[in-house]
């Protein structure tokens, strides 16, 4: 009896820390390297975080982009606008069919969001990404591409938001 007593307790806390961790548990030993606002016509619409545990940030290691909403936008805007985002950035023309899957996967993973609400997505190295709506993990997807592509919004050279992409990346003004 007592062993299945230490059994079930045991199982309790794993179940309790599984459902406790959040985007951190991914980064443990990241560090903020950068944090900016996005506005659009002078209205703030989020402050974006770098964590990582290196600098320059690299896709060969984890990283996480934490997103802090000041506005309300449904999940279905977030992902139109992702999906626009990673085809004017693409090099080459993206089939539909990973475009379709992409925006499937946004879908899942992404929550209306309202004042306050905490968006993160984890850059999982030669696996994909790992998506959390404030400490609830809503998704993870093997697709290397599809994580470079969606951190690519923030984090491409030729980004509608330059100046959040320097200071994301720690490079000053």
């Amino acid at each position: 009896m007592r062993k299945l007593a230490a059994l079930l307790l045991l199982l309790l806390v794993l179940w309790a820390g599984a459902a406790c961790a959040d985007w951190r548990g991914d980064v443990q030993s990241a560090k903020l390297v950068g944090e900016g606002d996005f506005t659009v016509f002078g209205f703030r619409l989020y402050r974006a975080q770098l964590w990582s545990e290196r600098t320059p940030v690299d896709y060969d290691e984890r990283f996480a982009l934490h997103i802090v909403y000041t506005r309300g936008i449904k999940r279905e805007r977030l992902a139109e606008t992702g999906i626009g985002e990673i085809k004017r950035l693409a090099d080459a023309p993206i089939p539909a069919e990973t475009l379709a899957r992409w925006r499937a996967d946004m879908l899942q993973a992404f929550v209306d969001v309202a004042p306050g609400d905490q968006l993160s997505a984890v850059n999982l190295p030669d696996k994909g990404v790992r998506f959390y709506a404030g400490d609830r993990m809503t998704g993870e997807f093997d697709d290397p591409a599809f994580a470079r592509a969606f951190f690519g919004i923030w984090l491409d050279p030729s980004t509608r938001a330059p100046t959040l992409r320097k200071h994301l990346l720690g490079l000053g003004e």
